[in-house]
């Protein structure tokens, strides 16, 4: 089932697929030049940490799993869809809870 070629080539392609620049790049340039050095360290370590996660998961078959099953597919849809939303009314009131102009 592991054969080392497919190893070897999957690895390959997902190397290329990680330095290409795309929206990562332009999100941690993004924090560099606003926040510093330092946050921009941080977000490209959290970039890696997700693709490490997501390369992981496809590697054990989770992907498999989820073209193949449609309940698991829209568990997984639906999760994440619910994870967003969250963060955006977080961002909405944590954004209105630290706003100065809100202080006059």
């Amino acid at each position: 089932m592991f054969d080392l070629s497919n190893l070897t080539l999957f690895l390959v392609a997902a190397i290329v697929l990680v330095i290409t620049p795309g929206p990562d790049t332009l999100y941690v340039i993004a924090r560099s030049i606003g926040q510093g050095r330092k946050a921009g360290i941080i977000s490209a370590l959290g970039i890696c940490v997700g693709l490490v996660v997501h390369i992981s998961a496809a590697a054990i078959g989770l992907s498999a799993l989820l073209m193949t099953s449609a309940i698991a597919y829209s568990i997984v849809k639906y999760v994440g869809a619910a994870y967003l939303i969250y963060l955006g009314i977080r961002t909405i009131f944590d954004r209105d809870a630290h706003n100065p102009a809100n202080t006059l």
